[in-house]
């Protein structure tokens, strides 16, 4: 039974974190993730963040961006795509822990040379995260407590010189509840329609991400609302 909580983050587990998730039920499950962001426009808050931090940039200088908990590579294609479209020279680096998704991901990839995948898991081998411009965290942090993403974002800050783009989800009642039905009418896949709810339990209140900002040096932070039920949280590094 899933929980939900206006009070409290949930702490349950999404069917997707098991690294041995794979084979046809992965396969699903991502095409049912690739639906839910076309019908709602998920991606498109991050790419409005990285317009955001990159409106005095220089377009013929290369831009390295970091993907943190990059599924199969989708969001990075639309990056790449954005930036040909813009005239910005992107690099574009994946990071995920799950190998059998980062297979799916390079496949996928095949047409985008500026795209690379690296299996990390960036708690565990925070040594190993590349340095970039501008980090990128779409639905990612809702799976971790408080804590581990205060450390996350300070080493990811560090390791940037422009500064990072949160994507995530603000926690519902009324988003918990229309995703009950959403899933019924769009979703094939049990893992997609337990994780969306478990996602949304976890997800946060504006107030939660202002406590995890105060707590991140070196830089100064913006956080907006956005349709449907998200967050988008730019974190501007100060120089």
């Amino acid at each position: 039974m899933i929980t939900f909580s206006n009070k409290y983050r949930s702490d349950q587990i999404e069917i997707m974190d098991d690294l041995d998730f794979q084979g046809e039920e992965m396969k699903n499950l991502l095409k049912d993730l690739k639906t839910v962001n076309k019908w709602l426009g998920g991606n498109n808050i991050t790419i409005a963040g990285l317009q955001i931090l990159l409106k005095n940039h220089p377009k013929n200088e290369s831009i390295t961006l970091l993907d943190i908990g990059c599924g199969d590579g989708e969001f990075l294609r639309k990056c790449s795509d954005f930036g040909n479209k813009n005239n910005f020279n992107f690099k574009c680096i994946g990071l995920d822990f799950n190998e059998n998704i980062l297979e799916a991901a390079r496949k996928q990839s095949n047409n985008y040379p500026n795209i690379s995948f690296e299996k990390v898991d960036v708690f565990l081998d925070e040594e190993l995260i590349p340095n970039c411009d501008i980090a990128l965290c779409t639905l990612f942090l809702h799976h971790f407590s408080n804590e581990k993403i205060e450390k996350l974002l300070t080493i990811l800050l560090k390791n940037a010189n422009i500064g990072l783009i949160v994507n995530d989800l603000h926690r519902s009642k009324q988003a918990f509840s229309l995703f009950k039905i959403v899933s019924k009418l769009f979703l094939r896949t049990k893992t997609a329609k337990h994780d969306g709810l478990v996602s949304i339990a976890r997800g946060f209140k504006k107030s939660e991400l202002e406590s995890i900002s105060k707590k991140i040096p070196n830089q100064q932070s913006e956080i907006h609302w956005r349709w449907a039920f998200r967050y988008q949280w730019i974190l501007k590094k100060k120089l």
